[in-house]
Protein backbone atom coordinates (compact mmCIF):
# COMPACT_ATOMS: atom_id res chain seq x y z
CA UNK A 1 0.00 0.00 0.00
CA UNK A 2 1.61 3.22 -0.93
CA UNK A 3 1.71 5.98 1.81
CA UNK A 4 0.19 9.30 0.51
CA UNK A 5 2.73 11.16 2.23
CA UNK A 6 5.21 9.64 -0.43
CA UNK A 7 3.24 10.97 -3.29
CA UNK A 8 4.76 14.23 -5.37
CA UNK A 9 1.43 16.42 -5.73
CA UNK A 10 2.73 18.08 -8.69
CA UNK A 11 3.59 14.56 -10.23
CA UNK A 12 0.25 13.36 -9.53
CA UNK A 13 -1.56 16.48 -11.11
CA UNK A 14 0.12 15.59 -14.13
CA UNK A 15 -1.23 12.26 -14.50
CA UNK A 16 -4.04 12.95 -13.66
CA UNK A 17 -4.43 15.69 -16.31
CA UNK A 18 -2.91 12.95 -19.00
CA UNK A 19 -5.64 9.98 -17.23
CA UNK A 20 -8.25 13.17 -18.22
CA UNK A 21 -6.87 13.53 -21.78
CA UNK A 22 -7.20 10.04 -22.49
CA UNK A 23 -10.08 9.35 -21.21
CA UNK A 24 -12.06 12.00 -22.73
CA UNK A 25 -10.61 11.63 -25.92
CA UNK A 26 -10.40 14.72 -27.03
CA UNK A 27 -8.40 18.18 -27.02
CA UNK A 28 -9.21 20.04 -24.02
CA UNK A 29 -8.75 24.03 -22.87
CA UNK A 30 -7.16 24.63 -19.98
CA UNK A 31 -10.58 25.84 -18.38
CA UNK A 32 -12.05 22.83 -19.27
CA UNK A 33 -8.98 21.11 -17.42
CA UNK A 34 -9.37 23.16 -14.66
CA UNK A 35 -13.00 22.84 -14.01
CA UNK A 36 -13.30 19.22 -14.50
CA UNK A 37 -10.25 18.27 -12.26
CA UNK A 38 -11.04 21.35 -9.48
CA UNK A 39 -7.31 22.61 -10.03
CA UNK A 40 -6.51 26.05 -10.69
CA UNK A 41 -6.11 27.40 -13.86
CA UNK A 42 -2.78 28.73 -13.25
CA UNK A 43 -1.36 25.59 -11.97
CA UNK A 44 -3.19 23.46 -14.71
CA UNK A 45 -0.88 26.14 -17.40
CA UNK A 46 2.55 25.29 -15.49
CA UNK A 47 1.73 21.48 -15.64
CA UNK A 48 0.71 21.92 -19.21
CA UNK A 49 3.50 24.02 -20.15
CA UNK A 50 6.17 21.43 -18.48
CA UNK A 51 4.15 18.29 -20.08
CA UNK A 52 4.66 19.43 -23.79
CA UNK A 53 8.38 20.60 -22.80
CA UNK A 54 8.97 16.71 -22.60
CA UNK A 55 7.08 16.26 -25.34
CA UNK A 56 3.89 14.44 -23.21
CA UNK A 57 1.62 17.04 -24.50
CA UNK A 58 0.79 19.16 -27.70
CA UNK A 59 -1.17 22.47 -28.23
CA UNK A 60 -2.88 23.07 -31.34
CA UNK A 61 -2.00 26.03 -32.64
CA UNK A 62 -5.34 26.94 -34.27
CA UNK A 63 -7.11 26.49 -30.83
CA UNK A 64 -5.26 26.62 -27.96
CA UNK A 65 -6.13 23.31 -27.37
CA UNK A 66 -4.14 20.26 -26.01
CA UNK A 67 -4.23 16.57 -26.27
CA UNK A 68 -1.61 13.98 -25.61
CA UNK A 69 1.42 14.14 -27.49
CA UNK A 70 4.28 11.73 -29.27
CA UNK A 71 6.18 10.83 -26.34
CA UNK A 72 2.73 9.07 -25.12
CA UNK A 73 2.57 7.35 -28.37
CA UNK A 74 6.38 6.16 -28.30
CA UNK A 75 5.92 4.86 -24.44
CA UNK A 76 2.80 3.33 -25.59
CA UNK A 77 4.37 1.25 -28.75
CA UNK A 78 7.03 0.19 -26.37
CA UNK A 79 4.28 -0.92 -24.10
CA UNK A 80 2.42 -2.62 -26.50
CA UNK A 81 5.49 -4.06 -28.19
CA UNK A 82 6.31 -5.91 -24.72
CA UNK A 83 2.90 -7.11 -23.87
CA UNK A 84 3.56 -10.91 -24.46
CA UNK A 85 0.24 -12.04 -23.41
CA UNK A 86 -1.10 -9.66 -26.07
CA UNK A 87 1.06 -11.42 -28.75
CA UNK A 88 0.25 -15.27 -27.59
CA UNK A 89 -3.35 -14.49 -27.49
CA UNK A 90 -4.20 -13.19 -30.90
CA UNK A 91 -4.33 -15.78 -32.88
CA UNK A 92 -6.18 -18.19 -30.67
CA UNK A 93 -8.46 -14.72 -29.99
CA UNK A 94 -9.10 -14.13 -34.07
CA UNK A 95 -9.72 -17.91 -34.61
CA UNK A 96 -12.61 -17.55 -31.81
CA UNK A 97 -13.45 -14.51 -33.82
CA UNK A 98 -13.58 -15.93 -37.00
CA UNK A 99 -15.49 -18.91 -35.96
CA UNK A 100 -18.52 -17.26 -34.68
CA UNK A 101 -18.32 -13.93 -36.66
CA UNK A 102 -18.31 -11.90 -33.22
CA UNK A 103 -16.05 -9.58 -31.60
CA UNK A 104 -13.58 -10.82 -29.15
CA UNK A 105 -11.40 -8.73 -26.53
CA UNK A 106 -8.72 -8.88 -24.37
CA UNK A 107 -8.36 -7.51 -20.88
CA UNK A 108 -6.10 -6.96 -18.06
CA UNK A 109 -7.29 -5.32 -14.41
CA UNK A 110 -6.46 -1.93 -14.13
CA UNK A 111 -4.53 -1.68 -11.10
CA UNK A 112 -4.91 2.10 -11.12
CA UNK A 113 -8.49 2.17 -10.46
CA UNK A 114 -9.90 4.11 -7.43
CA UNK A 115 -13.42 4.37 -7.25
CA UNK A 116 -14.68 0.90 -8.72
CA UNK A 117 -12.90 -1.99 -10.01
CA UNK A 118 -11.96 -1.86 -13.92
CA UNK A 119 -10.16 -3.02 -16.61
CA UNK A 120 -7.90 -1.71 -19.36
CA UNK A 121 -8.91 -3.78 -22.88
CA UNK A 122 -5.77 -4.28 -24.42
CA UNK A 123 -6.58 -6.45 -27.63
CA UNK A 124 -9.82 -6.51 -29.73
CA UNK A 125 -10.78 -8.75 -32.64
CA UNK A 126 -13.55 -6.80 -34.58
CA UNK A 127 -15.57 -8.44 -37.74
CA UNK A 128 -17.87 -7.23 -40.08
CA UNK A 129 -21.00 -7.51 -37.56
CA UNK A 130 -21.81 -3.97 -35.60
CA UNK A 131 -21.68 -3.44 -32.06
CA UNK A 132 -23.14 -0.49 -30.46
CA UNK A 133 -20.73 -0.86 -27.53
CA UNK A 134 -17.25 -1.06 -28.56
CA UNK A 135 -14.30 0.42 -27.04
CA UNK A 136 -11.56 1.13 -28.04
CA UNK A 137 -8.27 -0.79 -27.18
CA UNK A 138 -6.28 0.88 -24.39
CA UNK A 139 -9.73 2.30 -22.67
CA UNK A 140 -11.01 1.40 -19.53
CA UNK A 141 -14.17 -0.02 -18.39
CA UNK A 142 -16.28 -1.30 -15.17
CA UNK A 143 -15.43 -4.51 -13.97
CA UNK A 144 -19.04 -5.52 -12.56
CA UNK A 145 -20.82 -4.76 -15.62
CA UNK A 146 -18.00 -7.27 -18.08
CA UNK A 147 -17.74 -10.82 -18.73
CA UNK A 148 -14.27 -10.07 -18.79
CA UNK A 149 -13.87 -8.04 -15.58
CA UNK A 150 -16.27 -10.38 -13.80
CA UNK A 151 -13.26 -13.38 -14.20
CA UNK A 152 -10.61 -10.76 -13.61
CA UNK A 153 -12.16 -10.18 -10.33
CA UNK A 154 -13.26 -13.94 -9.74
CA UNK A 155 -9.27 -14.62 -9.81
CA UNK A 156 -7.79 -11.46 -8.91
CA UNK A 157 -4.75 -11.06 -6.68
CA UNK A 158 -5.75 -11.14 -2.68
CA UNK A 159 -6.62 -7.64 -1.70
CA UNK A 160 -7.58 -6.04 -5.26
CA UNK A 161 -11.43 -6.52 -4.15
CA UNK A 162 -10.78 -5.55 -0.38
CA UNK A 163 -9.62 -2.18 -2.02
CA UNK A 164 -13.46 -1.62 -3.51
CA UNK A 165 -15.98 -3.78 -1.08
CA UNK A 166 -18.81 -1.80 -0.40
CA UNK A 167 -18.25 1.16 -2.37
CA UNK A 168 -20.83 2.04 -4.76
CA UNK A 169 -21.04 0.59 -8.09
CA UNK A 170 -22.66 2.03 -11.25
CA UNK A 171 -25.63 0.97 -13.07
CA UNK A 172 -25.97 1.08 -16.53
CA UNK A 173 -29.06 -1.32 -17.13
CA UNK A 174 -31.65 -2.85 -15.18
CA UNK A 175 -29.65 -6.40 -14.97
CA UNK A 176 -26.51 -4.59 -13.39
CA UNK A 177 -25.19 -5.71 -10.19
CA UNK A 178 -24.83 -3.12 -7.93
CA UNK A 179 -25.19 -4.95 -4.46
CA UNK A 180 -22.01 -6.18 -3.75
CA UNK A 181 -23.22 -9.35 -1.91
CA UNK A 182 -25.02 -10.57 -5.21
CA UNK A 183 -21.86 -9.37 -6.90
CA UNK A 184 -19.30 -11.23 -4.23
CA UNK A 185 -21.69 -14.60 -4.83
CA UNK A 186 -21.57 -14.35 -8.50
CA UNK A 187 -17.56 -14.24 -8.25
CA UNK A 188 -17.49 -17.32 -6.22
CA UNK A 189 -19.74 -19.42 -8.91
CA UNK A 190 -17.87 -17.72 -11.85
CA UNK A 191 -14.24 -19.32 -10.19
CA UNK A 192 -16.23 -22.93 -9.69
CA UNK A 193 -17.74 -22.60 -13.12
CA UNK A 194 -14.22 -20.97 -14.65
CA UNK A 195 -16.46 -18.29 -17.34
CA UNK A 196 -18.59 -15.71 -16.68
CA UNK A 197 -21.97 -13.72 -18.83
CA UNK A 198 -21.98 -10.20 -19.05
CA UNK A 199 -26.17 -10.82 -19.39
CA UNK A 200 -27.52 -7.58 -20.57
CA UNK A 201 -25.16 -6.01 -17.66
CA UNK A 202 -23.50 -3.48 -19.62
CA UNK A 203 -26.32 -2.69 -22.49
CA UNK A 204 -29.39 -4.00 -23.24
CA UNK A 205 -29.30 -6.58 -26.18
CA UNK A 206 -25.46 -7.18 -25.83
CA UNK A 207 -24.27 -10.44 -24.20
CA UNK A 208 -21.02 -11.47 -23.85
CA UNK A 209 -18.92 -14.86 -22.77
CA UNK A 210 -15.77 -14.70 -20.99
CA UNK A 211 -12.98 -16.51 -19.36
CA UNK A 212 -9.55 -16.49 -17.46
CA UNK A 213 -6.37 -16.70 -18.44
CA UNK A 214 -4.46 -18.18 -15.38
CA UNK A 215 -0.30 -18.23 -15.26
CA UNK A 216 1.38 -20.57 -14.23
CA UNK A 217 0.70 -20.59 -10.63
CA UNK A 218 -3.24 -20.37 -11.28
CA UNK A 219 -2.89 -16.23 -10.89
CA UNK A 220 -4.98 -14.14 -13.46
CA UNK A 221 -3.03 -12.75 -16.41
CA UNK A 222 -5.74 -11.55 -18.30
CA UNK A 223 -9.55 -12.75 -19.41
CA UNK A 224 -10.63 -12.62 -23.08
CA UNK A 225 -14.80 -12.52 -23.81
CA UNK A 226 -16.58 -12.83 -27.28
CA UNK A 227 -19.33 -10.26 -27.30
CA UNK A 228 -22.85 -10.34 -29.25
CA UNK A 229 -26.26 -8.94 -29.66
CA UNK A 230 -28.31 -11.40 -27.42
CA UNK A 231 -30.32 -12.56 -29.95
CA UNK A 232 -26.80 -14.65 -31.80
CA UNK A 233 -25.01 -15.17 -28.52
CA UNK A 234 -27.83 -16.72 -26.33
CA UNK A 235 -29.14 -18.55 -29.22
CA UNK A 236 -28.80 -22.75 -30.00
CA UNK A 237 -25.47 -21.61 -30.08
CA UNK A 238 -25.03 -20.39 -26.70
CA UNK A 239 -23.63 -24.04 -25.43
CA UNK A 240 -20.69 -24.02 -28.48
CA UNK A 241 -20.04 -20.46 -27.48
CA UNK A 242 -18.82 -20.97 -23.98
CA UNK A 243 -17.34 -23.98 -24.58
CA UNK A 244 -15.19 -22.41 -27.24
CA UNK A 245 -14.47 -19.33 -25.29
CA UNK A 246 -13.46 -21.80 -22.32
CA UNK A 247 -11.25 -23.57 -24.56
CA UNK A 248 -9.62 -20.60 -26.11
CA UNK A 249 -8.42 -19.03 -22.45
CA UNK A 250 -7.48 -22.58 -21.75
CA UNK A 251 -5.09 -22.88 -24.52
CA UNK A 252 -3.75 -19.37 -24.12
CA UNK A 253 -3.23 -20.44 -20.55
CA UNK A 254 -1.48 -23.53 -21.29
CA UNK A 255 1.44 -21.72 -23.27
CA UNK A 256 2.01 -19.27 -19.96
CA UNK A 257 2.93 -22.63 -18.12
Amino acid sequence: MINEKDVINSIDRALDILLLLQQEGREMGITQISSALGIYKSTVYRTLATLEKRGFVHQNPDNGKYWLGLKIYSLGMLVKEKLTIKNLAYPYAKALSDKFREVVHISVLDNSAEIYPKHIIIDKIETQQVLSVTPPVGSSAPCHSSSVGKCLLAFSPPGYLERFIGKELPKYTEKTIVGWPQLLAELADIREKGYAIDDEELELGLTCVGAPILGRNGEVIAALSLSGPTSRVKSDRFGEIVTEVRRTTSDISNLLR
